[in-house]
């Protein structure tokens, strides 16, 4: 048996004994939130599955864990009242990890760092335009707090049909969300640019949600996460939904 192989066998045996506690029986599954309006992170592909990088992240995951997962699609403003209720076990969302969530929430290790990024009209500085935010987000509580004006919605893709039908000028997405927003072809015509914004409160680690009463869960997703990254499935998803290296 090859060193491969023993640490294999020995992740899954510590999870099996981990998750103990989780379950009373070996066929509990595993309620993981997801969004499902968000490409190229979480969404609905045209067959209705779902996928994206968070998607497949989370499958990925759970294969190492040795869990059966079931994703559940909700939207970005319940994700963390969700999972500190216990609606969740834990969530497949990529959220900054900032004092407010984690005084709720139990919050993995980062398994990428990211930016937010301004849409509007070459010219327009940040704030200076009516703007399209998703609710629940850092970035609609910046807005908020900066008195900037706003149009709060329910996921990232309303935020591009609003862009495209005149409702909004402007957008403040995450950088990975963002991709999509780029290359939709609805909204070329508008010619908007793009400013990074590396504010503290709209930058930093992202980190998956656990449930508060599951500290062991959360041990395990961090073991997990070292994983994926060192057998390559990170980076492998990461370049089928995702242009540019996630770190």
């Amino acid at each position: 048996m090859t060193r491969n192989m023993i640490s294999r066998h020995l992740f899954v045996a510590l999870a099996s004994l981990m998750l103990a506690p989780l379950t009373h029986a070996a066929e509990r599954v595993l309620r993981v939130a997801v969004l499902n309006h968000s490409p190229p992170m979480s969404y609905t592909d045209e067959t209705g599955a779902l996928t994206g990088f968070n998607v497949e992240i989370m499958r990925a995951l759970c294969d190492v864990m040795a869990v059966r997962c079931m994703p559940v699609p909700v939207s970005l403003d319940r994700v963390v009242d969700a999972v500190a209720e216990g609606e969740f076990d834990f969530a497949a969302v990529s959220l900054l990890a900032t004092p407010e969530r984690r005084a709720r929430v139990l919050m993995s290790k980062p398994y990428y760092r990211s930016l937010s990024v301004w849409f509007a009209r070459p010219g327009v500085v940040p704030g200076g335009a009516l703007a399209g935010v998703v609710r629940g987000g850092v970035q609609a509580r910046y807005i908020q707090a900066n008195g900037w004006r706003s149009v709060a919605l329910d996921t990232h893709a309303e935020v591009v049909t609003a862009l495209a039908q005149g409702k909004v000028e402007a957008a403040l997405l995450p950088m990975s969300t963002a991709v999509a927003l780029q290359q939709d072809v609805r909204i070329h015509h508008l010619g908007l640019a793009t400013t990074l914004l590396r504010d503290p409160q709209l930058a930093g680690d992202v980190c998956l949600s656990v449930n508060p009463r599951s500290p062991e869960l959360l041990a395990l997703l961090n073991d997990a996460i070292d994983r994926v990254k060192r057998d390559g499935r990170f980076d492998r998803i990461n370049s089928r939904f995702i242009p540019f290296r996630l770190q």
